[in-house]
């Protein structure tokens, strides 16, 4: 089996937060799918997700600060203008 690489993480947990994922992980494996998994397997869906999907959802967010700011800096700016202009 070859190796494989493996991306570094975009974001990190404390090890209280990552607990309670992997508790969250396995409590809605065990409801939705009546499956048992153990803190090994719920680590390794949370890896995936901290790896593969967490990345997508964190340059959304970025980008809709990115958004709100641009908005707000406009809006202000217009104000500035609007008073240089009395």
């Amino acid at each position: 089996m070859a190796a494989r690489k493996t991306k570094p993480p975009i974001l990190t947990l404390t090890p209280e937060q990552e607990n309670e994922a992997n508790r969250k992980i396995q409590r809605f494996m065990e409801d939705r799918f009546e499956l048992d998994l153990g803190s090994f397997e719920a680590g390794e869906i949370l890896e995936l997700f901290t790896r593969e999907i967490a990345p997508h959802y964190y340059n959304r967010a970025i980008f809709d600060v990115q958004t709100h700011l641009k908005e707000r800096f406009e809006s202000i700016e217009s104000d500035l203008w609007a008073l240089e202009k009395n």
